[in-house]
């Protein structure tokens, strides 16, 4: 909701400042339609003082979503916890003192209070001719009255920036309490302040008809028997007349209102511990607080009207409306009233997210007596033909199961079809597997569910983003934004959802993420050499190298086949995780066949496996020119920027002397090596150089050194560690890296001077003309 009258204790962002400020609307009473503002305490280091700072500084530098007019600053009106980590700040806009309608924004931090997401309502620059208004208070206060069947209690009317039309207004905000066709209403009227014209209405109150039924034997939290919550601050649960809170018991039938209290109570604690223990909320409103119930309204109904649950019966007057799913839809309107800037707009969100939450407050309160499903009042025989909606085929009871364009023009309940029907989809799937019923698609295709705890974090973390004016699209964009938060981009969630909305009809957006299915999980493996010969009686290496082609890196477990009579193998190590070395030995018994032979080394990881081959030529034990190669030292640790040397001798081993080409190969990436001079004879040595550069990754490697003769050839292996990082920077903080990606918060050294990042960046150097919009200098080191 947009509670206008009344901003205590709120963050004011302006450019190049954030300035706790106490802001009093004289003229506003204390009747607020908003979250109270959380006020986070100075010095605090938790997740929300650390979503707040980093929300505030982007609000107030106006980056992103968050570009303002030089006459518009941002109010921060709330910090919500979700799932995951993540943090979500809402913001109201000013202009010139006066609340924007249509202005709010949102920004998303992650656990660490780094900025990963900013949105705001579509909003071009405010500007007003003037902030005298034509029209008086007293006039809009009329205008207002007209609106409803009778009035109750009006509010002060409060001036402010009506920005959801094209042109923006000056106009009167008024909140009549009353009755419209006979139902209660807490209306919302923007009155133009220059014509008198009614701009738009927005109401409170939610209606939904169900019935009450009985949840059995169950255990409830009282403060000394009465239905009134000691760890649930505002939950009690009283009379509709006389707002008597009741006591527990009740004589247990449906039409005893001390017996629809206990059920309502019920199930709004059920639903409270939904909200922490599956997504990650802190109470109905997210800031640790639930609301009034009241049973007893004389009426087939139960509504929201903004601040307190109230209950009816069902048409047969034979029970009171206090089930779970009933109960957690009006508890769910409350939620979207207290996510974001509020409510969306389009027709169809609001009660389809009542009928999401209520279904995952039936599901996560299993109560035997309801067995969890996804219709909605499935029990409630209303006027006798069961239950209200049904989420997975919702045309079943005639709604929509997909979107079109006449959603908007629908009646809200009906148009509740397309959400209802995505949500199912993304939860349980085109054909679950627990029970549930198969669900068509509107594009003949098949979707995976990904569980209903899963899919309600994502759709939570969605409405927390909510700015004005939300659609089905604006919906579809923020749950991709909430699932690669939560899941990442190349996940199955992360498919689901997006496949979900294709399967109800909702187009793609413009810049909505990617979703992409991760990769199997991969690798290759080679020899090198991929030949050599060996005496009876001898041994000759090769090094067995595998690298991760896709997904991540998986334990390869290495053997060897085909091996001639006399011949063994042996890996040190026998098995490795892909990306590391291991070397091959192949040992020859005196009595060894001799002759070439082709042997199979296999690599075989999780689902899959690798070969690669290696011919063998033994030789006999007769005396003959023959050669070896080692390498000192064998092994060495580099850091990047820098170079070691070994040295490669050769030695003749039976035979004459023989002229060597030596080689080297398993060079990685930003690695050179090479062996100088290039050529001896048995019994000589050369040089072996490796030089790192600074862009080289960090990480273990196999380079091998092979010495071809006439007659065989032989290697020898040098095992290469490249040290993490590149060099420290001036000042203890680290060097700018071109490669690096930078968040907001993030420091670097850079010729000689200390950097802070004020923006995201990658490739920025620090310094350059075009890099100020997200590097500050901090001094010289």
């Amino acid at each position: 909701m947009r509670a206008r009258t009344l901003l205590t204790a709120a963050t004011v962002v302006t450019a190049g400042a954030a300035t706790l400020a106490l802001v009093v609307n004289p003229s506003a009473n204390a009747e607020t339609r908003r979250p109270p503002v959380t006020t986070v305490e100075a010095g605090a280091a938790g997740p929300a003082s650390l979503a707040a700072a980093a929300a505030d500084r982007v609000a107030g530098s106006g980056y992103d979503a968050l570009a303002k007019g030089p006459d518009e600053s941002f109010v921060r009106r709330n910090v919500v916890a979700g799932s995951g980590g993540f943090q979500y700040v809402t913001y109201d806009r000013t202009y010139r003192g006066l609340p924007v309608i249509g202005g709010d924004a949102v920004v998303v931090t992650d656990a660490a209070g780094r900025v990963r997401d900013t949105l705001a309502a579509d909003h071009g620059r405010v500007t007003l001719r003037s902030l005298t208004p034509k029209v008086t208070a007293a006039q809009a206060t009329g205008a207002a009255r007209a609106e409803l069947d009778s009035v109750t209690t009006v509010n002060q009317p409060q001036l402010v920036a009506y920005a959801l039309t094209a042109t923006p207004h000056l106009a009167w905000e008024v909140l009549a309490a009353g009755t419209s066709e006979g139902r209660p209403s807490r209306l919302h009227v923007y009155v133009d302040a220059q014509d008198g014209r009614v701009l738009s209405t927005k109401d409170d109150v939610v209606f939904e008809a169900a019935r009450g039924y009985y949840n059995g034997s169950i255990q409830i939290d009282t403060t000394g028997g009465q239905l009134r919550d000691p760890n649930r601050p505002g939950l009690l649960c009283g009379n509709n007349g006389t707002h008597q809170v009741y006591n527990n018991g009740g004589t247990g039938a449906g039409t005893d209102l001390q017996t629809a209290c206990v059920d309502a109570y019920y199930a709004v604690e059920r639903e409270w511990d939904m909200l922490r223990n599956w997504l990650g909320r802190n109470g109905i409103d997210g800031s640790g607080r639930a609301f009034p119930l009241y049973v007893g309204l004389n009426a087939v109904n139960a509504y929201w009207d903004g601040t307190a649950g109230t209950f009816g019966h069902n048409q047969a007057g034979n029970q009171q409306v206090a089930n779970l799913d009933v109960v957690g839809h009006e508890m769910g309107h409350a939620i979207d009233q207290y996510t974001g800037s509020g409510a969306a707009a389009e027709a169809g969100l609001g009660e389809a997210t009542g009928d999401i939450f209520g279904a995952l407050t039936e599901w996560y309160a299993n109560n035997p007596n309801d067995p969890p499903d996804f219709t909605v009042g499935e029990e409630v025989n209303l006027v006798g033909t069961g239950p209200i909606r049904y989420m997975y085929r919702p045309s079943t009871n005639g709604d929509p199961d997909c979107y079109s364009s006449a959603i908007p023009g629908t009646e809200v309940h009906k148009a509740a079809g397309p959400l209802n029907h995505w949500f199912y989809l993304v939860a349980e799937g085109t054909n679950p597997t627990d029970g549930q019923p198969t669900s068509p698609t509107c594009n003949g295709t098949t979707v995976s569910g990904i569980g209903l705890q899963k899919a309600g974090q994502v759709f939570l973390a969605a409405m927390n983003m909510k700015t004005s004016g939300w659609t089905h699209a604006k919906y579809r964009a923020a749950t991709l934004r909430a699932v690669v938060n939560l899941f990442g981009a190349n996940s199955a969630e992360c498919a689901t959802v997006k496949a979900a909305w294709n399967a109800v009809s909702v187009p793609v957006q413009s810049g909505e993420p990617a979703c992409s299915v991760a990769p199997q999980n991969d690798f290759s493996l080679s020899l090198n050499p991929t030949a050599g010969s060996v005496r009876q009686g001898s041994t000759v290496t090769t090094a067995v190298a595998t690298q991760v082609t896709s997904g991540a890196a998986q334990t390869v477990t290495l053997a060897a086949s085909g091996l001639p009579a006399g011949v063994t193998a042996s890996f040190s190590p026998s098995s490795v995780t892909a990306g590391g070395s291991s070397t091959l030995t192949l040992t020859a018994s005196a009595a060894a066949t001799t002759g070439s032979k082709t042997i199979t080394v296999t690599g075989t990881g999780t689902g899959v496996s690798h070969t690669a081959t290696y011919t063998l030529t033994v030789t006999t034990t007769q005396p003959g020119n023959t050669f070896s190669v080692s390498l000192a030292p064998a092994s060495a640790t580099v850091a990047p920027g820098s170079s070691t040397t070994a040295t490669v001798a050769t030695a003749t081993t039976g035979g004459s002397a023989q002229p060597v080409a030596l080689s080297v190969s398993g060079a990685p990436t930003g690695v050179t090596a090479t062996v100088a001079p290039s050529s001896v004879t048995s019994g000589g040595s050369a040089t072996l150089t490796v030089a790192v550069a600074s862009t080289a990754t960090p990480g273990s490697y196999t380079l091998t050194v092979t010495g071809t003769g006439t007659s065989s050839t032989q290697a020898a292996t040098f095992a290469l560690t490249v040290s993490g990082g590149p060099p420290p920077g001036c000042g203890g903080v680290a060097a700018w890296s071109a490669t690096r990606s930078y968040v907001p918060g993030d420091r670097a050294s850079y010729n000689g001077h200390l950097w802070n990042s004020t923006w995201y960046s990658t490739g920025a150097e620090p310094g350059a003309p075009g890099s100020w919009a997200v590097w500050t200098d901090a001094g010289t080191c």
